[in-house]
């Protein structure tokens, strides 16, 4: 079984797919703040209760103790959709406010670079646990 099987890996790869292209869908809403009737647009949040629930069943993991926990698995896809009420509307009819599109760009960075260092913890775990730590 390859690390990326994992549920946790998973899990995480799925996150920074979504970061991935929510990144790309506020960058395309930046670039039209100035196209006339240009209204903003979102991507849907990932739901990881039912991204769990998708994945259990699909990695079967033999039970020996019925203290054990099942373990998850699965996969997400991603779709655009119009951003909620607009906080302000300019008069050519454009939704895009660059400040609200800033603050989620840095916020959607500082997610993207939280998952990836969790991505690297798990990774190093792994490795520990493989005998494989390269120190």
């Amino acid at each position: 079984m390859a690390l990326s099987d994992t549920p946790i890996m998973g899990m995480l790869t799925q996150k920074m797919d979504w970061l991935s292209q929510r990144q790309r869908v506020i960058g395309q809403n930046i670039a039209n703040a100035d196209t006339p009737g240009y209204r903003a647009q979102e991507i849907e949040e990932i739901d990881f209760k039912r991204s769990m629930r998708r994945q259990q069943g699909q990695l079967q993991l033999a039970i020996t103790d019925p203290s054990h926990l099942k373990s998850p698995g699965g996969s997400t896809t991603f779709r655009e959709s119009r951003a909620g009420s607009a906080y302000e509307v300019a008069p050519a009819g454009n939704e895009v406010v660059l400040e609200e599109q800033m603050m989620k760009m840095s916020q959607n960075a500082g997610d993207y670079a939280f998952t990836t260092n969790l991505y690297r913890k798990y990774t190093g775990l792994y490795r520990m646990a493989l005998g494989r730590s390269g120190g």
